[in-house]
């Protein structure tokens, strides 16, 4: 059981380091406000409850999701980045100076579909990890995933909460969001075959 737990540490430890950054832009632009925050906490656990479930799934053969079509999702964050980047001033004043995300129905669906596209590394490694354990073994590595979840978000929240971290993203917001946001999208799309598929497609 020690092994069990230490290897569900360290696979979440590998798999989730790429969420701080975009965690902690989204805490520091949304500080004030509390049911934002309360909304990045929701998304976030949303987003990788669907990422456990398509894992389980796929590792007991239950679907698969072909790869290049989880890139889309890339698409998400991209399009947020784009929209903070050319919006104008005084909308962005009016809004508070956060990430307008109420075209996708709702800021936790936004946060869980940015979360879920990031986790591509996340179902590489769970799907044939979940594979290799006996029934209670998995129900050990979720519990542990969902607790160091909460613990991410703590950290991440804290770290947005420091005052030169959170004035710097107040301030340059409108290039850190854009930069950040806009990479991740392409990343995720380049990671998962995307841009490859779309090219055949269109040849």
């Amino acid at each position: 059981m020690v092994t069990t737990i230490v290897s569900a540490i360290v696979s979440y430890i590998a798999t989730s380091i790429d969420y701080i950054v975009i965690l902690v832009v989204l805490f520091a632009q949304n500080e004030r406000r509390k049911k934002a925050v309360r909304d990045i906490f929701l998304g976030q656990y949303l987003g990788f409850t669907i990422l456990i479930a398509i894992s389980l799934l796929a590792a007991f053969g239950l679907t698969l999701i072909p790869q290049h079509w989880i890139g889309l999702l890339g698409l998400v964050p991209i399009f947020i980045g784009l929209k903070v980047l050319f919006e104008k001033e005084d909308d962005a004043d009016e809004q508070g100076e956060s990430i307008d995300t109420s075209q996708f129905t709702s800021f936790i669906l936004s946060v869980a579909v940015i979360m879920l596209a990031a986790g591509g590394d996340n179902l590489g490694v769970y799907i044939p990890y979940f594979t290799t354990l006996a029934t209670l073994e998995l129900v050990v590595t979720i519990i542990i995933y969902y607790v160091l979840a909460a613990v991410l978000l703590y950290l991440c929240r804290r770290i947005a909460a420091v005052k030169g971290v959170s004035e710097t993203v107040e301030k340059y917001e409108r290039i850190i969001v854009p930069i950040v946001f806009v990479a991740l999208g392409i990343m995720i799309m380049y990671e998962n075959g995307t841009f490859s598929w779309i090219l055949n497609w269109i040849n």
